[in-house]
């Protein structure tokens, strides 16, 4: 008998002990390096926000915030530095894809779980998850739009995001899937890179529009900066009724869309990616739960129509 209770506490004091490592792995404190392109660009705003938010959310959370600078090299090295310190995790979301590859190549041979959002990076196998909108998708559901809005035909300027980009490819490659398939009445009149950047929106457009006679029917743009860039350069020519499609719903669009000078913005649920980025990188380092290696939200085109749908109409004055 005492045989038995010296076992049976034994037996409570090692599931004691392995529910105070569970707690204490729960409550595991972390350092993480949370990494986008550029923070002058104001969708990586948010998603940096979103990021931070869920590491507080989550607690004992310690943030290197890290700004690209719209700089594969100040990225690059702010991966290095990163991985020199020591940190647990990365979450990034990296401006270039292939030129990334080798620092992220570098965190994951050193033991460091990386996870990707927005742009994925096939070259690097050992990464542990991708979380993401599916941008052929969200370029899909601009063509879409394009050919109800224009069954019989239109004339098109596309512009392109940063060369290299991820998204940027996807977009536009799901967005020519549809529209090259409908045949020769719709026609691309113009298609040139504008960076992502509103600028460079604004000077691209000037050039292609100086370059025709009258206006185009639509615009079609890998991101609502150069939509937004684009509008001003419609305005300065005094061209009304062009169909100028962004993508992003970032607020300063979907406050557009709402007043009707630009017709919609593909949603992609940036603050989701982020959030969810995060807490499967926190769920691996504290618990080891494996995430699903690569989860695609699926972009929606937001129109007057469905203003609600979008995940920033809160922040629409």
């Amino acid at each position: 008998m005492k045989r038995f209770v010296k076992i049976a506490l034994l037996a409570g004091a090692v599931g004691l002990a392995s529910l105070g490592t569970a707690a204490a792995q729960a409550d595991k404190p972390l350092t993480i390096l949370e990494s986008v392109p550029g923070l002058n660009f104001p969708f990586f705003v948010h998603m940096m926000n979103q990021m931070k938010a869920e590491a507080d959310k989550l607690g004992g959370i310690t943030v290197i915030e890290s700004d690209g600078q719209d700089q594969t090299p100040k990225q690059t090295a702010d991966v290095e530095t990163a991985i020199t310190q020591g940190v647990n995790g990365i979450v990034i979301s990296p401006r270039e894809v292939d030129a990334m590859a080798p620092a992220l190549q570098e965190a994951v041979d050193a033991g460091i779980p990386v996870v990707t959002i927005d742009r994925r990076v096939n070259a690097v196998p050992g990464i542990l998850a991708h979380v993401g909108a599916d941008n052929v998708k969200g370029g899909e559901a601009q063509g879409n739009l394009i050919m109800k809005l224009y069954p019989n035909g239109a004339k098109i300027i596309n512009l392109q995001g940063t060369p290299g980009a991820s998204p940027a490819i996807d977009r536009n490659k799901g967005m020519h899937d549809v529209i090259d398939a409908a045949g020769d009445k719709y026609k691309f009149v113009f298609e040139q890179t504008a960076n992502f950047k509103r600028a460079d929106g604004l000077s691209v457009t000037e050039s292609a529009l100086a370059g025709m006679d009258g206006p185009p029917d639509v615009i079609v743009c890998g991101n609502d900066d150069m939509a937004l860039g684009a509008i001003e350069a419609l305005k300065g020519r005094n061209y009304t009724g062009v169909t100028v499609i962004g993508f992003d719903a970032l607020p300063e669009a979907l406050v557009a869309v709402r007043d009707g000078s630009l017709t919609a913005t593909i949603e992609q649920f940036p603050g989701g990616q982020s959030r969810g980025a995060v807490d499967a990188l926190v769920k691996f380092l504290r618990d080891g739960t494996k995430p699903e290696p690569l989860v695609l939200l699926t972009p929606v085109a937001i129109t007057k129509e469905n203003l609600n749908e979008a995940e920033r109409i809160g922040e629409v004055k």
